[in-house]
């Protein structure tokens, strides 16, 4: 399982404008030169969290795009999600009766597999934007105090 670089950038992206959370927009000018994305690729992620609620766009010489809700408010899959990636560990479906391995019955490492996708879903589903930043700010404390 590899979560693909559309939802770590689209994350990415997200916190920076997050962790820069102010009235103002943020153009995806600065969030490239931040965090080492393309703006190209930010236009691509961009319409997509935007059509999905989670930014606005603000047009104009000072335009860029804002979050549409507090940092505490938005979800981690929800951000994935919108980029349309898909945390999978199963090949099958799990409504298929037909199993991982093309057969008619589950592969015998599959529940394991199903119930770590589980704990991956749960994961990004409680963790937010802030909690992102929370984390951020503990980790550089602590490396100041070593």
């Amino acid at each position: 399982m590899k979560l693909t670089s559309k939802g770590r950038y689209a994350v990415m992206a997200m916190a920076d404008l997050a962790k820069n959370y102010v009235k103002e927009p943020t153009s995806l000018a600065e969030i490239s030169l931040r965090q080492g994305i393309s703006v190209d690729y930010l236009e691509q992620l961009f319409s997509k969290l935007r059509k999905s609620n989670l930014v606005h766009s603000v047009r104009g010489p000072s335009g860029g795009y804002v979050l549409s809700k507090s940092p505490n408010e938005i979800k981690l899959l929800s951000i994935i999600s919108a980029v349309d990636e898909k945390i999978k560990t199963v090949k099958c479906k799990r409504e298929s009766k037909k199993g991982c391995n093309g057969k008619s019955i589950k592969c015998i490492t599959h529940n394991l597999w199903d119930e770590l996708e589980n704990h991956i879903n749960n994961f990004f589903e409680k963790n937010t934007l802030n909690d992102i930043l929370f984390k951020e700010i503990g980790s550089n404390s602590k490396e100041r105090q070593q």
